[in-house]
């Protein structure tokens, strides 16, 4: 397997997610009440799995990697990709502070979990295409096996170390439970 089709594949996990999130946050819009530990463990799926697992990834490994093959960090698709997920990271902070106003009834707070949680829905969603379709492709164009492989590797380390043995299996619970509660709202 090529070490592109592991992020593929998280996006897959991470897209899941996105959709209870989107569920949620119209739901929110709409005046309905939610249950606030949607969001908690979204943000925490969000902060821990897709931040500090999946982007470390990128980051770490994937993008240092396309530089060497002549991929510019500075004013081309890494630096887009950089520059969302901070975008990224800023959007689950401010979900994060929304959450506890939300839950102790404050409108603002509700106003608030629902914009931020749009926004990131959306500015996921166009990020992971991008990845997949275009950033993605570019890596297998110039990475070779071997450097797939050494690639997926490290993602195996980054996985073990940032997440943790079990964690990667408990989110994949996670979004599941979610996305059978959603589906009866």
């Amino acid at each position: 397997m090529n070490a592109t089709d592991v992020l593929r594949d998280e996006h897959a996990g991470i897209e899941r997610m996105l959709n209870v999130v989107e569920v949620a946050a119209r739901r929110l819009q709409q005046g309905q009440q939610v249950p606030p530990d949607v969001f908690r463990d979204a943000t925490e799926f969000f902060r821990n799995f897709t931040d500090g697992c999946h982007h470390a990834k990128e980051e770490e490994r994937l993008f240092p990697s396309l530089e060497e093959h002549g991929i510019p960090r500075e004013g081309g698709p890494v630096a887009v990709m950089l520059s969302e997920h901070e975008q990224g990271r800023a959007l689950v902070r401010a979900m994060t502070a929304a959450i506890g106003p939300y839950a102790a009834g404050d409108p603002q707070g509700r106003a608030a979990l629902v914009e931020s949680a749009l926004s990131y829905v959306a500015l996921l969603r166009q990020h992971i295409f991008k990845e997949n379709n275009i950033l993605f492709s570019m890596a297998d164009q110039v990475l070779s096996s071997t450097e797939q492989s050494q690639l997926f590797q490290a993602f195996e380390t980054i996985e073990r170390e940032r997440t943790g043995p079990g964690e990667h299996e408990r989110y994949h619970h996670m979004i599941e439970d979610w996305e059978r509660k959603v589906s009866t709202w």
